[in-house]
């Protein structure tokens, strides 16, 4: 897997990923607190001195190197935070990629998670050389397996998780190199 030294903000059409900055750490506990929000989420901190911590230490890292580095997604023409989403190689598997995504309410159902996923998915294979890109989701996250899906990844694994004498179901989807849209 490569690594991205110089990375550059990603710009779409409506969006620019960029890497987060500890002034995003309020909007993002914000929309991170919300139940909605949360409740398919694994975070074990949603509160802004929690998150500001995590961006300073993601900011240590560079895209492709072990652990996860997080972007913020704005609108292009406002400048708004809409939501962020995030990379990581997966452990020890060369090649494998997972990302992560969420979107503020106010800005969900507008295609928006679509399209910053999609070119957080471009961005992996072609930035980072990633093989297989893959994401999970609660099995009743249905809004979040439809940007998967609708990205190309596919439905590889369902899968129960027992943690604290709580199950959780999830999923897992993939998109290999070779199957990529357009490739």
């Amino acid at each position: 897997m490569d690594i991205d030294t110089r990375f550059e903000p990603i710009v779409t059409p409506r969006l620019r990923l960029r890497r987060s900055r500890p002034e995003d750490a309020e909007p993002i506990s914000a929309y991170r607190r919300d139940p909605d929000v949360h409740r398919f989420q694994g975070w074990d901190r949603t509160d802004p001195d929690g998150i500001r911590a995590e961006i300073e230490d993601m900011a240590r890292r560079s895209p492709g190197e072990p652990g996860w580095v997080q972007f913020s997604v704005e609108e292009r023409e406002t400048g708004r935070l809409v939501g962020d989403v995030g990379l990581s190689p997966a452990d020890g598997e060369r090649g494998v990629v997972k990302v992560g995504y969420t979107t503020a309410p106010a800005f969900q159902r507008k295609g928006y998670a679509t399209e910053a996923v999609g070119a957080l998915v471009g961005y992996a294979f072609d930035a980072l050389g990633a093989s297989v890109v893959r994401a999970y989701a609660s099995a009743d996250n249905v809004p979040s397996i439809r940007v998967a899906e609708k990205v190309g990844m596919r439905l590889v694994e369902r899968f129960a998780h027992r943690y604290d004498g709580e199950v959780w179901y999830g999923v897992r989807y993939e998109l290999r190199r070779e199957d990529r849209p357009g490739a």
